[in-house]
């Protein structure tokens, strides 16, 4: 910010005159494993990841101080990173040494701590821009010095956090409920699931048609649909995958409701030498193998596709069964599909146990129904979330809108008007500026040796 911008009785400094000292620190060797047993918190990169800690991943002994260039930094100091994490800024509730991509800054009795912590979060984006480096940026600490500073009035910089840890607390409230939404979608989308399949989300059509759940027939989903699975032709053979043209999916496709595309594809020899079998649109995929949350999922193809040993194509007979209603069993089923597969370190599922999953069929005119029923509900819980994402791209902007008003003195516009005698005179920030450089004159925070209070 120019100081042609800056309100009246603010002054524009740089950052190194709101400072009595910038402490860095270092890192005692790992050539000896004693030195990281001990009991004093040793803050590195890694640990910037709360604006508040209340303990470091590493801790160190008296003996790695003394032997170290690191420094134990008291509790409460603002602590930045110089290198990756550029634009961090935390404070632990304990004192803590650092490592020497760290920095503690130690501001003069002029400037409050809290003015300053959220000042250098409102250029944060700034700082970040201003990294230099090929793998990892860094920033010098001469060119931090060097940052424009505002400094407002000592009262003006306390109205200021006040009006902050308001604001920002009720964007953080906001934000937290809105960062719930989606566990209650998914937990919704849940809930029609099992209502669609169970029969209840129909229970009024039925008794308009006159039908009932009796005539709801159990059946597995072999004697519903063909069930098969791919292959993988050998990587050995660029024949096979070179110039390929027919789309070769992954149990990595079943991660979308709808799949339109193929990461990979393999030629016509592959397909006529390795008997490939192509599926056509509107067959499930069912993910046989696959970590994490991967086995159980299902797809519907909107391409004509193979696929790899890892996946079931679900091909269902239209005269049992709508593909619709088939889909929404199997992702009503997901957990339970989950439960029978076998194995060691990473159970699978086979074609027999997918023949095997039981599936309550009503008559054709009520799968049609429900389906039409579960897409209108999903498509409610889309717009739902849409909606969300978009209000949390907002908020999450809003914070960064209101930091930048502060330090533009907009948020205190009104205070000031109403109270010229706290930003004047001797409480002018003219005045302030002349205390801080008497006490940088007289007083240095000096790096220290002394062990952590515990």
């Amino acid at each position: 910010m120019s100081s042609s911008k800056l309100p009246e009785h603010w002054i524009s400094i740089t950052l190194d005159d709101a400072l009595l000292s910038i402490v860095g620190g270092g890192t005692p060797s790992k050539a000896n494993a004693f030195y990281y047993q001990g009991d004093i918190p040793w803050m590195s990169v890694k640990d910037m990841n709360k604006d508040i800690l209340e303990d470091t991943e590493d801790h160190i002994s008296e003996d790695a101080v003394k032997n170290s260039s690191t420094n134990i930094i008291p509790a409460g100091t603002p602590i930045i990173a110089t290198r990756m994490s550029l634009g961090k800024i935390v404070v632990a509730n304990f004192d803590t040494a650092i490592n020497q991509d760290l920095k503690a800054l130690f501001p003069a009795s002029g400037v409050d701590k809290n003015f300053l912590i959220s000042w250098y979060r409102s250029i944060s984006m700034h700082i970040e821009s201003m990294g230099t480096g090929t793998t990892v940026k860094g920033i010098r600490l001469e060119v931090l010095k060097a940052l424009n500073f505002s400094l407002p009035p000592l009262a003006e910089q306390k109205i200021i956090v006040e009006k902050l840890d308001s604001l920002l607390a009720q964007v953080e409230s906001t934000k937290a409920r809105l960062e719930r939404i989606p566990e209650i979608i998914k937990r919704f989308r849940q809930s029609v699931l099992s209502a669609a399949v169970s029969g209840r989300l129909t229970e009024e059509w039925r008794a308009n048609d006159g039908a009932s759940l009796e005539n709801w027939a159990l059946e597995n989903l072999g004697s519903l649909a063909e069930v098969a699975t791919g292959k993988t032709p050998s990587r050995k053979k660029p024949e096979y995958w070179e110039n390929g043209t027919v789309p070769w999916l992954t149990s990595a496709a079943t991660g979308r409701p709808l799949t339109f595309d193929a990461e990979q594809y393999v030629t016509e020899r592959a397909v006529k030498e390795c008997t490939l079998k192509i599926f056509p649109p509107g067959t499930l995929l069912l993910a046989m193998y696959g970590e994490g949350k991967t086995r159980g999922q299902v797809t519907e193809l909107r391409l004509s596709a193979t696929c790899n040993q890892a996946c079931a194509a679900i091909l269902a007979d239209e005269s049992k069964v709508t593909k619709g209603f088939l889909k929404i069993r199997l992702e009503e089923n997901y957990e339970e599909t989950r439960k029978v597969a076998a194995g060691g370190a990473q159970p699978n599922l086979n074609l027999n146990k997918v023949r095997d999953i039981s599936i309550g069929t009503p008559s054709i005119a009520e799968q049609t129904e429900i389906v039409r029923r579960v897409e209108q509900l999903f498509a409610f819980a889309d717009t739902i979330e849409q909606k969300t994402n978009a209000a949390l791209e907002r908020v999450n902007k809003l914070t960064q809108s209101i930091l930048a008003k502060a330090f533009r003195g907009e948020l205190t516009a009104e205070w000031r008007a109403a109270n010229p005698d706290l930003i004047t005179g001797e409480n002018s920030a003219a005045a302030l500026l002349e205390r801080i450089k008497k006490e940088r004159e007289t007083t240095t925070a000096k790096p220290n040796k002394r062990k952590a209070k515990a």
